[in-house]
C-alpha cells in the first residue's frame, strides 16, 4: 500500500527516491527505570496513524499534521531534552493561515544544569515568540494591524531565551535551541547548537542548520574529515550554546515552502546515532509523521541509546 511520499511524488510528478532496503528496527522494551521517558503520545489533533494509508492525496488534510516522540535513551537516567509543539488552527469565513511553532532544546551541564537550561529556553522561547505573533495573526484580516517581520521575532525570541538561561542558571549549564515557525506557506528556523532540522521532499533530503560543534568547524577549516568528526573525542563539544553568556550569535534562515513536504527536528541523541540515509529511508517507509517519529526514536535506541532521543516531525499540507 502507498505510503504519504509515494502519494506526494505522483503529486508533484516526480519519480520518487527509492531508499535502499533496511532492516526494521528493533522494537525496545520499556525498561523498568521510573525516570525513562517513554515515546510521547500522539497529540490530539493528529489522525490515527494507518489514516493516510487510504486516504488519496487530493483528500489528505489541508493542516499541518505532526508528530512526536522522546525517550531517555538505553544509557541515561535522566533526561535534559525537551520538546515543544504548538499549532493553531481558525477555519471558516476567514480562514487564518496554518500556524505552528516547535522547538528542540538539548540542555548540557550535568544533571540539573542541563534539564534546567532547555526547559528555560524552550519555554521562553515560545512565550516571546507567540506574544509577537499571535495578536497580528488572530487580528481582524480587514483591519490595518501591522504585521511583525518573523526572522525578527525569533532573533528576540531566542536572544531572551538566551538571556534567561545565563541569568537563570548556575555557570555550566546551557542548551542548544532549535525552532521552527510556520505560517501559511513561510517557515523561519532560528538555531543554536548541535541540534538539527532537516527538510524532506518527494526527492530531497536536506539539513538545514549547521551544526556548532568544534568538529564541525575543523571539517569546514579542512582538518578534519567527515569519518574523523564521528569519533573524534570532543565531536560533542560546543563553540555556541545558549545560555552561555551575552550577545549570542544565531542562526536564522527563512523560505517558502513546499505544499506536502515534511520538517523534522531532532537533538543529536537521534542523528549522531542513525544516519542521515537511514534517516531518510525510516521517513520515506512510514506512513505518518507519528510513525516515523516513532522508528526513529527505536533505531536510536537499537544502535545504543547512549543520549537522550527527541523528535518532532511535521507534514504540511498539499
Amino acid at each position: 500500500m502507498p505510503n504519504v511520499l509515494d502519494r506526494l511524488a505522483r503529486v508533484f510528478g516526480k519519480k520518487k527516491v527509492e531508499a535502499e532496503a533496511q532492516p526494521a528496527p528493533v522494537a525496545i522494551q520499556p525498561r523498568p527505570d521510573p525516570n525513562a521517558t517513554v515515546p510521547l503520545p500522539e497529540l490530539p489533533n493528529t489522525p490515527p496513524a494507518d489514516t493516510l494509508k487510504s486516504v488519496p492525496a487530493s483528500l489528505a488534510p489541508k493542516r499541518l499534521v505532526i508528530g512526536i516522540a522522546q525517550h531517555v535513551g538505553r544509557v541515561r537516567t535522566h533526561n535534559e531534552d525537551v520538546l515543544l509543539a504548538f499549532s493553531g488552527e481558525l477555519a471558516g469565513l476567514e480562514a487564518m493561515p496554518h500556524f505552528g511553532l516547535f522547538v528542540v532544546a538539548d540542555g548540557m551541564g550535568g544533571h540539573a544544569l542541563g534539564e534546567r537550561a532547555s526547559g528555560i529556553a524552550a519555554r521562553t522561547m515560545a512565550r516571546i515568540t507567540l506574544q509577537g505573533v499571535l495578536p497580528s495573526l488572530l487580528a481582524d484580516p480587514h483591519g490595518d494591524s501591522d504585521r511583525p517581520s518573523l526572522t525578527e521575532v525569533m532573533e528576540s525570541a531566542m536572544n531572551a531565551a538566551n538571556h534567561a538561561v545565563f541569568s537563570g542558571v548556575p555557570e555550566g549549564g546551557g542548551t542548544t535551541l532549535t525552532c521552527a515557525l510556520i505560517m501559511g506557506e513561510q517557515m523561519v528556523i532560528s538555531h543554536v547548537g548541535d541540534s538539527r532540522a532537516y527538510i524532506i521532499t518527494p526527492d530531497s533530503f536536506e539539513q538545514l542548520t549547521r551544526d556548532h560543534s568544534l568538529v564541525q568547524r575543523l571539517q569546514e577549516l579542512g582538518q578534519l574529515s567527515p569519518a574523523e568528526a564521528a569519533i573524534h573525542p570532543q565531536r560533542n563539544v560546543l563553540y555556541r550554546a545558549v545560555g552561555q553568556g551575552e550577545g549570542l550569535e544565531v542562526d536564522i534562515d527563512s523560505r517558502r515552502l513546499t505544499p506536502g513536504a515534511v520538517l523534522l527536528l531532532c537533538s543529536d541523541g537521534l542523528w549522531g546515532l542513525v544516519p542521515d540515509d537511514r534517516i531518510q529511508a525510516l521517513i520515506r517507509q512510514s506512513p505518518h509523521p507519528q510513525a516515523a517519529c516513532e522508528a526513529l526514536v527505536a533505531a536510536a535506541n537499537a544502535a545504543g541509546g547512549p543520549d537522550n532521543i527527541t523528535a518532532v516531525m511535521i507534514q504540511l499540507p498539499l
